[in-house]
């Protein structure tokens, strides 16, 4: 045979054998190139730093506080410049947690308008939004100590004149959507798929306590009894001050302090919730009212959490570990505005009941 055709025909299977050349897709799209000259953060973000009424409607914080916020938390989201690229700042990280939390856009509307991807937004505000909880909870949420407590109650007396209360607790649902083989784990009495907050709210509308990550499908009580609060009030390891006697109520001995709740919490020592049914004497019907009122500071805390942070108003879309972090984020720190407006709306009633 001769030497040629076989080289030939050796040739042309080799060819043929040869895998079709992949195209492959740039690194960086080139859109995303142009982020440090039309990013939302290079363009946008920074006009707003000159007018402090539309950068606190923007991120819903001030520039203060802001500013304050990425000092702490920034060296702990900084990365490092390579050689193939440029780290995103940590200020820029920042700004893109805080507007999911502000407005609680999808990872690709935010991505689109900052020009980084999609993948890189899912990154930033999960680290970002652990951080903020890592770098400030020691700051702003610290475990209540005796004194603590004493405090506390001090200002549900003056404030909302009921004695021993050392906060009012509830439960809230954050509306997510529901993993991938949950079943009815998320599925809460609203028709929804939800992760529940438990929340411990002191006489001025601060959080002091909170859990979040239980199933949407248990109620408060249940909630309260899985979480590590729920167990620390059952075994009395709050370190709760000492059963005290109330003044004008010295008939009634020594009486211990507690958290008031609604309904749907089961009564304990340390826990208060109404009476039920409608057929009440007077005075049961005074104590409903007081109890009622005093509880009322929690639902007006969760209600200024959903208007700061628009997130909640959303069917949020992540996975509930980053959620959770996402929720414990929103808890800080207060702002002094919001403040403001929490005791405008739930100002005390001083109204009695019938």
């Amino acid at each position: 045979m001769d030497a040629g055709f076989v080289a030939t025909v050796a040739l042309v299977y080799a060819m043929s054998r040869r895998r079709p050349r992949i195209v492959r897709r740039c690194w960086v799209h080139t859109i995303l190139r142009k982020r440090l000259q039309r990013g939302e953060y290079h363009v946008l973000v920074q006009e707003l730093r000159l007018d402090g009424v539309l950068f606190q409607q923007y991120f819903r914080m001030s520039k203060d506080a802001f500013d304050e916020l990425l000092g702490k938390v920034g060296p702990l989201i900084a990365k490092a410049d390579t050689r193939m690229r440029l780290s995103i700042g940590p200020a820029e990280r920042l700004a893109i947690c805080l507007r999911y939390l502000a407005t609680g856009d999808s990872y690709r509307t935010i991505a689109f308008s900052y020009r980084v991807g999609h993948a890189t937004v899912a990154v930033i505000v999960k680290e970002v939004a652990g951080a903020i909880w890592t770098a400030l909870v020691e700051e702003y949420m610290p475990v209540p100590q005796t004194e603590d407590w004493r405090a506390i109650a001090a200002g549900f007396q003056e404030r909302w004149n009921f004695p021993n209360c050392v906060g009012a607790i509830d439960g809230k649902h954050v509306v997510i959507q529901a993993p991938a083989n949950s079943g009815s784990l998320y599925f809460n009495y609203k028709c929804t798929h939800s992760l529940v907050l438990l929340a411990v709210v002191d006489a001025q509308y601060l959080f002091r306590v909170v859990d979040v990550g239980g199933f949407g499908r248990s109620s408060d009580s249940g909630s309260l009894r899985n979480y590590a609060f729920g167990e620390s009030l059952r075994d009395g390891s709050l370190q709760l001050p000492p059963d005290t006697v109330i003044p004008g109520a010295e008939r009634l001995g020594l009486l211990p302090h507690v958290f008031v709740g609604d309904e749907a919490f089961p009564l304990l020592d340390n826990l208060l919730r109404p009476f039920p049914g409608r057929q009440l004497t007077r005075e049961r019907r005074l104590f409903n009212y007081r109890l009622s009122r005093a509880r009322l500071v929690v639902e007006c805390a969760f209600g200024i959490l959903s208007s700061q942070w628009r997130m909640f108003r959303r069917v949020i879309t992540t996975s509930p570990e980053v959620t959770e972090l996402c929720v414990k984020a929103t808890q800080l720190p207060p702002q002094e505005d919001n403040r403001k407006v929490m005791t405008h709306t739930c100002r005390p009633c001083r109204r009695r009941a019938e």
